[in-house]
């Protein structure tokens, strides 16, 4: 695995990750605006880790985690707060862990990591709020809204994210592997 100081590709490198870092930013907040219906908080659908997931596919495992962690820290410090930041880098780290993993033993598709990810970011969420209000029992019958949830969004994003990265191998001179 090349480091980022050793890419030959680096101006090109630098320029996708600005635009996806852009993008997951700005999907991110259009997330925050579109209201969901579902009484049960935290269901979201995942947009920004469309961003997340073609930086993973597209480059390298190092290169997802530097995007989702960059990602939460600015939306969080731009649009949220200090609690939020907590929940979401919990739910990232777990997702891209899963992700990563899942990508590297190759047992799953786009779609099958991403659905992965998802439900991962849901139970990092989950456990955190567990430890902030010390109560697991409260918080178990979100269990099953948010594993549907991720399951749904999961498979959205990564049929969307399977269907884009032929057309984007340009950004990594056709470099992705499946």
């Amino acid at each position: 695995m090349k480091g980022y100081a050793d890419r030959k590709d680096l101006p090109r490198f630098i320029a996708v990750f600005g635009c996806l870092l852009a993008a997951a930013i700005l999907l991110g907040y259009v997330e925050m605006l579109i209201p969901i219906q579902i009484p049960i908080q935290g269901v979201k659908l995942g947009l920004a880790n469309g961003a997340v997931l073609l930086m993973l596919y597209l480059f390298d495992a190092p290169s997802a985690w530097l995007l989702s962690i960059l990602r939460i820290l600015l939306s969080g410090f731009l649009f949220s707060s200090l609690m939020t930041i907590l929940y979401s880098l919990a739910g990232g780290i777990f997702s891209l862990l899963v992700m990563t993993l899942l990508k590297k033993l190759r047992i799953f598709g786009i779609p099958g990591v991403s659905m992965a990810g998802a439900i991962a970011h849901n139970i990092g969420q989950l456990a955190v709020a567990a430890l902030v209000l010390r109560s697991v029992e409260s918080l178990l019958f979100y269990l099953p809204v948010l594993l549907v949830s991720g399951v749904v969004t999961g498979l959205v994003i990564g049929v969307i994210v399977r269907e884009l990265l032929p057309k984007l191998t340009f950004l990594n001179n056709g470099g992705y592997q499946l």
